[in-house]
């Protein structure tokens, strides 16, 4: 779920260019192309027998929709392999990549295709047809995985950004729904006073994909290109301004700073002490099962903005499906891929299995996603999940060192969190390292 390149603005880039340009992000892969599949993918099948594929993911209900795939399709067998979420799939990929064993296709996040995309192991899907998908799905999503008429990879889901509040505790202290940042901080200053208990919400400070959505709402970019280089841009104005609004709130301990997705933090979620979350359409999926004693007292509403009347929004969250050179059956594997991301039913698997908030345009209308729930006091989410989508800024481009960024984040903002630092000096710093760790990888670069 958390945690994504978008591609937009390279479209004038020519692919020989952007390959000279990431060169290096991964040394210690083979980044040339086998000249024929290679006869060690973990996807292929003897010549004349039935085509298997395999696909590494970790989306619960992938499985039951590629039962259904083979079962439509007897001479193919998709073989789903859960080899664990994010990073551990991606550090067993890139060994693999460098065996020439790689799986038929995977599951990437967005902010990670630019970084498989320099290896060479990515197929180009437009050659199978993948353009004619483009409307299906969210529009800012496709510019995440294309390059001008070259596709790399299949939306599958996606992660607006949203406010998550306990409408209980807004009515108990007569707090109104804040639709811009300094609402929400005057919404903060009250909550604490009235309980000095109960936070507006929580700084996870190790969990940059968030604070990253914030600037992608606010206009921020960390990199583009310029001519021939890459222009490092971490600590851009916007980002500066979400650093500096947060780390107010932080110097006046209006908020807590416990890492997300812990015991402590599902207890402060549970109890009330976090009055708010901003978070994903997918989040709906983790309060449900982590706070059912707050069943019919969340309730969803659009993400602040930074000047009334405005509805710019960001992303954290959501992943794609790849297809790899190395397969055997390129046309198959390119085939199962943009199924499995259109077709209504498989789709829904996937909602059910993991609570994915779908990238497909016809599945925001799933009953599934689309709605009144009981959760949330009756209220149709799926129609505010369904605005916060559209309002996503299409033009976000991700860097080539996307990890390296997300670990000095980590780093510097732990240090701020525990009043050691500031968020804005934070921001500087990972300026820094990530130009030094690009200079040092061989990238051109300029800030």
């Amino acid at each position: 779920m958390p945690d994504h390149f978008a591609f937009s603005k390279l479209k004038v880039v020519p692919l020989v260019l952007l390959a000279a340009l990431l060169l290096g992000i991964l040394s210690a892969c083979d980044s040339s192309p086998s000249t024929s599949p290679g006869s060690g993918s973990t996807g292929s099948s003897t010549s004349g027998g039935p085509v298997t594929l395999t696909f590494w993911n970790w989306v619960a209900g992938v499985d039951k929709a590629a039962a259904l795939y083979n079962k439509l399709h007897p001479d193919i067998h998709v073989n789903v392999v859960n080899v664990g979420g994010g990073a551990n799939e991606y550090n067993k990929l890139y060994t693999a990549i460098k065996a020439n064993n790689e799986p038929d296709m995977a599951q990437i996040e967005y902010q990670i295709l630019p970084t498989f995309e320099t290896t060479g192991a990515l197929i180009d899907l437009s050659k199978y047809g993948a353009n004619s998908l483009k409307s299906q799905f969210v529009p800012w999503t496709w510019n995440q995985v294309s390059l001008g008429n070259s596709v790399y990879a299949i939306p599958q889901d996606t992660g607006p950004l949203v406010l998550y509040y306990r409408a209980d505790l807004f009515q108990k202290y007569n707090l109104p729904v804040p639709t811009t940042w300094a609402q929400y901080a005057d919404d903060a200053v009250k909550l604490h006073a009235a309980d000095p208990s109960a936070y507006i919400t929580d700084f996870p400070a190790r969990d940059p994909g968030w604070f990253n959505g914030l600037v992608w709402q606010a206009g921020g970019q960390m990199f583009s290109i310029d001519g021939q280089s890459w222009k490092v841009a971490v600590n851009n104005p916007q980002a500066q301004k979400v650093a500096s609004y947060w780390q107010g709130l932080l110097s006046k301990k209006l908020i807590k700073t416990e890492p997300d997705f812990a015991d402590a933090w599902y207890h402060d979620l549970g109890t009330g002490t976090l009055a708010t979350w901003i978070s994903a359409a997918w989040g709906a999926g983790t309060i449900k099962p982590n706070a059912p004693q707050t069943e019919g007292k969340w309730r969803v509403a659009p993400l602040p903005q930074w000047e009334e009347g405005q509805y710019a929004n960001g992303n954290w969250g959501g992943s794609t499906t790849t297809v790899f050179n190395n397969t055997k059956h390129p046309k198959e594997a390119a085939e199962f891929a943009m199924w499995l991301n259109t077709n209504k039913q498989a789709v829904e698997e996937m909602i059910k299995g993991n609570a994915i908030y779908p990238a497909s345009e016809a599945n925001l209308d799933s009953p599934l996603v689309n709605g009144p729930q009981a959760f949330f006091g009756n209220q149709n989410v799926g129609a505010m999940f369904k605005s916060a989508s559209e309002h996503v800024n299409a033009t976000y481009q991700w860097g080539p060192t996307i990890n390296q960024v997300y670990n000095d984040f980590g780093d510097n903002f732990a240090g701020a969190v525990n009043d050691q630092d500031t968020l804005p000096n934070g921001l500087n710093s990972v300026q820094q390292s990530t130009i030094l760790f690009m200079q040092n990888q061989g990238f051109n670069v300029r800030s």
